[in-house]
């Protein structure tokens, strides 16, 4: 590389998309994003593995991004960052995509034979399935490709097997016949966690049940009419003095006309409905527990995909919502619809389809949770693992108290077969087995019988829930299952930072927890930083199905990666939604564009003959370079804190700030040379180059492209070859002075006044002022004379005088700031008499407004009876003229 960058190198605009990919591939050919076991501290992330079906949308944008700034400067504090990239192979909805594809071809899942539509599926897989991990390269997201994992691959696949088969020879994996939740959409078992319950408006249905033998009716109140077919009894409070004659007696089940017995139980609430309850065992799990206890038939009316059983009798075929409808019709025309009463009602949807779900009785695999949560509970709890933000803990050790056993079988095809092989009819008659060989010799085993064969035994054909994969992931990336004490499992894990967002907190989050106490003893991370939800400006979650997500290729294509990762986080403070306009990467295409406009002006003072020093070293008897300097280490420093404690955001704010307000706004300026148009001294020059190298090593990790870019046009490199591997600056509390910042922030305030001066009586920044401040000491008096070359060379001064005694001038504007006033005489540059008469004419013109303003607000019927914001906005109004007012008769009295 030569000495130093030609302008003409360096183009007038910022263009990301001529850098972005040619550094991504730099990074990655150099081998910067790959980590092997060293002697260096590691510092681990695994990626929460997006969906093998997804594509990039502004949830991942958020997430990533921030696990890429905490990889990136850790990988720059020295430490051996590994970032460990994957995808999940998500049963349900790959199972669902695959469906998809297959109808649209004439073929049905029916028509396959498992081995066959397995094939349709990895094909899909091969396909799709690294779209999102190459949409993450756009992000800039700094991975360990060589190590991109797959939960359905061999390894990953084994230790599942393994985990199941160990967890079942402890006894914490049963097999049993219990209400779970159904999702007839994609026909199988979901655990509690996959359902999102919303509160809706529903209706309350009032149904007469005849009482056998009389004329008598009890009225039961339902919001599912269409189950009235599965009933089985009618409970009533033993205590409920209205139906204390009805107990023991029978009651008739309206449409199948089904006798049924009164039973008492104090389950039931006497206030809610009518106190009278139908009894439904199959179809809802508190029915199912009073069943059990007074031994209820159980009758199941729904298939699997939601459509009504030969068990219902009426309406056999036909979808539950659509049966709905038909039983409410033939209720009313039996006259045993007696009321519909509207009322609020949470429903259950499936996570992944988004049907409302049905309560069913079925015969499924569970994990005892008890036990095995009590160590995760704990070393949270305790700070053993830390939630960032804190808040999160309580929600956390709340499901943990009323953990429940894990339904973790599902009735699909893709996914990891469980190990389970029958050999009998009975529901216990089964062996659990890695292999088929394996099985067969247990089956034989256990059953008695030598001569069974292979044709004799057949494997379970459920597979497991995919969260039974994934809470395994940062163990089983580093082959921690299968080989428990290899290298790498012994250097990365514990891992360091997990980012996610919260509503998987319980999917994933505290699984993983478990599972790492369970299996290697320890903690499975440090960390743990929840994200907001991205929303729109009307706080919806953004969504395609609602179309308000922007496409975040299309974003990064319009603004630069670099400005869509910067506007994201300037508003996404940890565990708070993210409100997201796109307003904010164009504020952050707006920061790389000044960053750039800085750096080609800084080359542009450099010839061949400047030569930049390798170590900052400032001029001491520079109060600028002293400041700047105290404000780069204060901001090191700050910087370092906020990251130690996930404040993102406010980390970015302060370089942003550090930026754009005190390098570009302020430093470059007073770096500049006396004589316009002449270069920028050689020694400030190479001191300006300094200061904005250790800024683009504190912004890097933010804004990775544009600060590698910059970082190969300043200067050659014998080390620190690239700015993904350079060192973060290292913070020195010795350099920080409160006293120069102090003094400078003065100075700074006081050119802010004098230029409002300018602004206010129109004076041009050509025009040369006298300026006279007076210091409330000799000390500061003495320390604003040292400094008088900032003034003029930010202003256009004639007499410049300080202090500590001074007689105010006449007619001259004044402005106080920290107790120094200063001072600008006006008389040359306006017409006095003109001006007075302005000002006096728009003092008039204020105290008229403001009198009609006080007379609204004094006026009880306006105040008491108009809306709230119009009061408030005369308030407003009645504020800001009294604020005005303020202001110009201080400044009539300045030209008195």
């Amino acid at each position: 590389m030569d000495k130093s960058t030609a302008l003409q190198d360096i183009p007038k605009h910022f263009d990301p998309a001529s850098i972005e990919d040619k550094w991504y591939a730099f990074w990655e050919d150099n081998g910067f994003f790959h980590s092997e076991p060293d002697d260096r501290e590691s510092y681990t992330v695994v990626i929460p593995p997006p969906n093998v079906t997804g594509v990039l949308h502004m949830g991942h944008m958020l997430n990533n991004t921030i696990q890429d700034v905490l990889v990136r400067r850790a990988r720059m504090l020295g430490k051996n960052a590994c970032w460990v990239p994957g995808t999940d192979h998500a049963s349900i909805a790959t199972e669902a995509k695959v469906v998809q594809k297959l109808r649209k071809e004439g073929i049905t899942k029916a028509d396959l034979t498992r081995e066959e539509f397995l094939e349709h599926a990895w094909e899909w897989t091969d396909e799709h399935g690294g779209i999102i991990l190459q949409q993450l390269r756009k992000l800039g997201a700094s991975c360990d490709w060589e190590r991109t994992r797959f939960t359905l691959e061999d390894d990953l696949y084994d230790s599942v097997i393994d985990c199941f088969i160990e967890l079942y020879e402890r006894g914490y994996i049963y097999r049993g016949k219990r209400m779970i939740n159904w999702d007839p959409e994609a026909q199988t078992a979901l655990s509690d966690e996959e359902v999102i319950h919303r509160e809706e408006q529903s209706k309350l249905y009032h149904v007469r049940y005849k009482i056998k033998g009389n004329d008598q009716f009890v009225t039961i109140a339902t919001t599912r009419p269409e189950t009235i077919l599965a009933d089985t009894a009618v409970c009533v409070h033993p205590d409920d003095e209205r139906y204390q004659d009805l107990i023991g007696q029978t009651a008739i089940i309206p449409i199948v006309e089904r006798e049924v017995p009164i039973i008492a139980d104090e389950y039931v609430d006497k206030e809610y409905g009518t106190g009278c309850l139908k009894i439904t065992p199959a179809h809802d799990e508190n029915d199912y527990q009073i069943g059990q206890k007074h031994d209820l038939e159980i009758i199941d009316m729904l298939n699997a995909d939601g459509t009504l059983s030969q068990a219902a009798q009426f309406y056999v075929g036909k979808d539950r919502f659509e049966a709905r409808d038909l039983i409410l019709n033939d209720l009313k025309e039996a006259d045993q619809l007696v009321d519909t009463e509207e009322m609020t009602n949470k429903i259950g949807y499936s996570e992944r389809t988004d049907a409302i779900i049905e309560p069913r009785l079925s015969l499924q695999w569970f994990c005892k949770m008890d036990e095995l949560a009590k160590p995760a509970q704990e070393n949270v709890m305790n700070d053993n693992v830390q939630f960032h933000p804190s808040k999160f803990k309580n929600e956390y050790n709340h499901w943990m108290e009323n953990i429940r056993d894990w339904c973790i079988s599902r009735q699909l095809w893709w996914g990891q077969r469980i190990p389970a092989w029958y050999f009998g009819e009975g529901k216990d008659e089964y062996v659990i087995a890695k292999t088929e060989d394996e099985a067969l010799k247990k089956a034989r085993t256990k059953a008695d019988n030598a001569s069974l064969a292979k044709e004799d035994i057949k494997q379970e054909e459920d597979v497991l829930d995919t969260w039974f994969s994934s809470w395994l992931w940062p163990i089983t990336v580093f082959d921690g299952f299968k080989n428990p004490d290899n290298e790498e499992i012994n250097y990365y894990y514990p891992t360091d930072d997990l980012v996610t967002a919260p509503e998987i907190m319980f999917f994933w989050v505290a699984r993983m927890i478990i599972a790492g106490y369970e299996f290697r003893d320890e903690k499975p991370f440090s960390n743990v930083y929840f994200t907001g939800i991205v929303r729109d400006d009307q706080r919806r979650k953004m969504s395609k199905s609602l179309g308000n997500s922007p496409d975040p290729i299309k974003l990064m294509e319009k603004y630069g990666t670099d400005g869509v990762r910067a506007g994201m986080l300037f508003s996404s403070p940890a565990g708070n939604d993210l409100l997201f306009e796109e307003q904010l990467c164009e504020q952050g295409r707006n920061f790389s564009n000044k960053i750039w406009n800085a750096f080609r002006f800084l080359t542009m003072n450099r010839n061949e003959e400047t030569t930049l020093t390798d170590k900052l070293e400032i001029d001491e008897d520079n109060l600028v370079d002293r400041w700047m300097l105290s404000r780069l280490h204060e901001t090191i420093d700050a910087i370092n804190q906020d990251m130690e404690n996930f404040r993102i955001n406010d980390a970015l704010h302060k370089i942003y700030s550090l930026i754009w307000d005190d390098f570009c706004d302020w430093y470059i300026e007073l770096i500049k040379a006396d004589e316009p148009g002449a270069n920028i001294p050689e020694k400030p020059l190479s001191r300006g180059f300094n200061f904005f190298e250790a800024l683009m090593k504190l912004l890097h990790p933010f804004m990775p492209f544009i600060t590698e870019e910059i970082w190969q046009h300043v200067r050659p490199r014998e080390t620190e070859e690239a700015m993904i591997v350079a060192s973060w600056p290292e913070f020195d509390q010795g350099l920080v002075s409160k006293d120069d910042q102090k003094l400078f922030t003065n100075i700074q305030r006081m050119i802010s006044a004098i230029r409002n001066i300018r602004a206010e009586f129109k004076l041009s920044p050509n025009d040369e002022i006298e300026l006279f401040i007076k210091a409330k000491d000799p000390e500061t008096a003495e320390a604003l004379r040292q400094n008088e070359w900032i003034f003029r060379k930010l202003q256009s001064i004639d007499t410049f005088e300080v202090e500590a005694e001074l007689t105010k001038p006449e007619t001259a504007a004044s402005a106080v700031v920290d107790g120094t006033e200063i001072f600008v005489p006006l008389e040359g540059f306006i017409d006095l008499d003109k001006e007075r008469e302005r000002i006096q004419k728009e003092i008039d013109r204020l105290e008229g407004f403001l009198k009609s303003i006080e007379g609204k607000l004094s006026n009880d019927g306006f105040v008491n009876n108009a809306p709230e914001e119009v009061v408030q906005r005369e308030r407003d109004k009645k504020a800001d003229t009294e604020t005005n007012l303020r202001k110009l008769r201080t400044i009539l009295k300045e030209l008195d």
